[in-house]
């Protein structure tokens, strides 16, 4: 039934006003002490604990995305797309060991600027630019649009009523600045976890009682029994979704590019932790790396779930759209089964997490724009208060572009997680390889990194289409490409991004070297081993993760 109860609705204005009544406490008490500095509004410096950097992490990565695109991966490829939030948890180790260390100790707060401190201002500016588009284009817009088509399928209230909702309470939350965002998420992660437990356990009850059994546990084996095929972590290339999962690519290929690009060179992600010191920064993501262990129970069991149930006769008509099939209905489908109150809890839940993620994308977007581009292009005489107001502005501008543009890109054609994916994946390998480099080997010039940039751009666009123009069937055998329907043999986009990435690396050595031999100086980071050091209790708490990951992997291989 896609309607909300007046108790669901009072549920759901009950947790705006929390959150709205706590962003503005914490706006008061933390504006009597930096009233309208930059960093205070773009960072949050100094202000957020280990918690709020780990809840905000959470939070601003856990959206729509997840809770639609990942629950309909769920229901049509099994707990395989899990690999993303797994793998993320051991990325954010890598993460707190060896990136944040060099950006702290380089006073780095932008990605652009770590780009023009390492490297020259045509590289930080070409990929502000980029960074801009691909937030506004691909993230901000998929966000937007999976977000109120959950809450229409859940709600009935009409689509371009939801994307607006959803921006005006984004952009509520985005004008307090980072330290409004960091810790609202706190009470967003809470919302986004609780929903999410409820529906998972609704999802394993109703399997329960359709078998004959009761209760979450007796659900999950039904699950297991039921739905053997979706069970399996590393798919065959017999397997009809090996293109999106290529096998042991998810654990010894793209699937790190893409986890570390997202986690470690992502001014929407590494803003949380930039205003921190490094104890705390990393305190903050190794929390967020447990949470992780935890998100594939709330967004992707319910899609198994969800499945059972629609091969036992259930949802045939909910799940159809135009006619087909469209997994990413099943997490609403379930929503719709909620009893009165609890569905506004889970509607709560799902909007806090589209609500957080935007906030996050469009402080991030506010960011680049007035420190890389206003800042250094437009005003550069622009005291503190113009900034933080220019940053304001420019989220409303971001919104606005993005609710006009979403319905028009496709998103729901595709699937909403793959379709972030494959085209982020456009300009990560070459990113990525900018960013490793950068850190690690001072000899990198920049005119190898302007290669990886634009160079690993075009590389990702050759390989795109370059079955269509090249036999590569000799690829099938080492699992490098598979025949499509019409018998033309593609490349899984995960490994389009390992090799582009392993040609942006040998292209820029290759650059570097040449430039050196001629004299060519370059802007090495400030780097020493004692930054890379962990504390006892961080070691104990990744040895933890990684036992788990690998039982994980193991039992589900």
């Amino acid at each position: 039934m896609q309607t909300l109860s007046h108790l669901d609705y009072i549920v759901f204005f009950v947790y705006f006003a929390i959150v709205a009544s706590y962003g503005i406490w914490v706006y008061k008490r933390k504006s009597k002490i930096a009233a309208s500095a930059s960093h205070e509004y773009f960072l949050a410096e100094g202000s957020l604990t280990w918690w709020a950097i780990g809840a905000s992490l959470i939070a601003s990565n856990i959206s729509a995305e997840q809770f639609i695109g990942m629950s309909g991966s769920g229901f049509s490829m099994g707990l395989a797309i899990a690999t993303y939030e797994w793998m993320a948890a051991a990325t954010l180790i890598i993460v707190a060991v060896f990136f944040i260390p060099v950006y702290l100790k380089n006073k780095i707060y932008t990605m652009p600027q770590f780009l023009h401190q390492r490297y020259n201002s045509k590289v930080a500016m070409i990929m502000a630019v980029f960074w801009l588009l691909l937030y506004v284009g691909v993230n901000l817009t998929s966000i937007l649009y999976l977000g109120a088509l959950a809450i229409n399928s859940i709600s009935g209230i009409n689509l371009t009523f939801c994307m607006v909702m959803l921006a005006i309470f984004a952009i509520f939350i985005t004008l307090g600045g980072m330290k409004v965002i960091g810790y609202t998420d706190v009470i967003q992660v809470f919302f986004l976890v609780l929903g999410g437990l409820i529906t998972t356990y609704l999802a394993l009850d109703l399997v329960a009682e359709k078998f004959g059994g009761n209760g979450m546990i007796q659900g999950f084996g039904f699950v297991k029994e039921k739905a053997q095929d979706h069970f399996h972590m590393i798919l065959h290339q017999d397997n009809k979704h090996y293109m999106d999962l290529p096998g042991l690519t998810v654990l010894l290929g793209g699937m790190w590019i893409v986890n570390l690009n997202y986690w470690g060179c992502n001014q929407y992600i590494t803003q949380r932790a930039l205003g921190a010191d490094l104890q705390t920064a990393r305190s903050g993501l190794l929390f967020a790396a447990f949470i992780k262990l935890l998100m594939p129970v709330i967004v992707v069991l319910p899609g198994i779930a969800a499945y059972v149930l629609y091969q036992e006769g259930n949802f045939q008509t909910e799940m159809l759209q135009n006619g087909e099939i469209n997994p990413d209905r099943a997490y609403p489908v379930l929503l719709n089964l909620l009893p009165s109150g609890l569905k506004g809890v889970a509607f709560a839940a799902l909007t806090a997490a589209v609500v957080a993620s935007l906030a996050g994308k469009a402080n991030s977007i506010a960011t680049i724009f007035t420190l890389d581009i206003y800042l250094k292009k437009i005003n550069p005489l622009a005291d503190e208060k113009k900034m933080v107001w220019i940053g304001r502005f420019s989220v409303v501008v971001a919104m606005l572009m993005a609710v006009i543009i979403a319905p028009l890109l496709g998103i729901d054609k595709k699937g909403g997680f793959q379709y972030i994916q494959e085209y982020t994946g456009f300009i990560s390998p070459g990113v990525f390889a900018m960013f490793i480099l950068g850190f690690f080997w001072k000899n990198t010039t920049s005119s190898a990194a302007l290669f990886a940039i634009i160079g690993g751009f075009f590389m990702s666009i050759i390989f795109k289409f370059l079955p269509g123009l090249v036999d590569l069937s000799f690829l099938v055998p080492y699992g490098f490409a598979k025949a499509n329907a019409t018998g033309v043999c593609e490349i899984p986009f995960l490994d389009r991004m390992g090799f582009v990435f392993l040609l942006s690396v040998i292209g820029m050595i290759m650059i570097s070297k040449y430039e050196v031999s001629r004299g060519v100086k370059t802007n090495g980071l400030e780097i020493d081993r004692s930054m890379f050091k962990v504390s006892n209790g961080f070691a104990v708490g990744t040895l933890m993760i990684l036992g788990v990951l690998a039982a994980l992997y193991t039992i589900f291989w």
